[in-house]
């Protein structure tokens, strides 16, 4: 889920983190009747045959993606947590990159980021990480992230520049993957689209 495991945000996580106990969450979720699949089933309302799944952990997102028939692709810098999505999955396609470094010959109907990966980007990688994500949005698609918002940022408008680096355009934003409107609080997933072809 980040371009650098030694960043400040992504080291914390994983220091104070068991991978065990957080693969389970989303089992005991879905035991207990809540919804573990919110991110995919936000994006699922645009349709998608191919999603990139960008810092996509232990693939619990692309996993289920393709559950529904949908062409997926995961990557992200961890290669403990790539490992796991490997094991669990080992029929999808798993890339091990820097997302500001990646280079794949395809492009996507969306790119999602789902699971705060902006703010676990080094920062000084953020604005190029996001906008190469944004290289990978077939015309007609979309990038989707949902981040927490902080006083020492990412912000939005930050964010939105980096996709306009791409050629995206904000097209949406809502508070929640359930799609509650944004009412400028400390969470936004945003949704931007290409209208049309731009140069790499």
């Amino acid at each position: 889920m980040t371009q650098n495991p030694l960043a400040g945000d992504w080291s914390r996580w994983r220091d104070k983190v068991d991978l065990d106990e957080y693969e389970t969450r989303w089992q005991r979720m879905a035991a207990d009747g809540q919804n573990p699949h919110g991110e995919v089933d936000f994006v699922m309302r645009y349709e998608p045959a191919s999603v990139l799944d960008a810092g996509c952990g232990m693939g619990r997102v692309a996993i289920e993606l393709a559950r529904r028939g949908v062409d997926t692709v995961g990557v992200d810098l961890d290669v403990d947590l790539l490992e796991r999505a490997r094991q669990a999955a080992p029929h999808l396609a798993w890339l091990h990159a820097n997302l500001a470094e990646l280079d794949i010959n395809r492009r996507f109907d969306v790119v999602v980021l789902a699971g705060n990966i902006p703010l676990f980007i080094e920062a000084t990688e953020r604005a190029a990480a996001i906008a190469n994500c944004g290289r990978f949005v077939a015309v007609g698609g979309y990038m989707i992230s949902g981040f927490q918002l902080r006083t020492q940022g990412p912000h939005l408008a930050d964010y939105d520049q980096w996709c306009a680096l791409a050629g995206l355009t904000l097209t949406e934003r809502f508070a929640t993957w359930d799609g509650d409107p944004y009412d400028s609080g400390g969470y936004a997933v945003s949704v931007h689209h290409r209208h049309r072809v731009t140069a790499d």
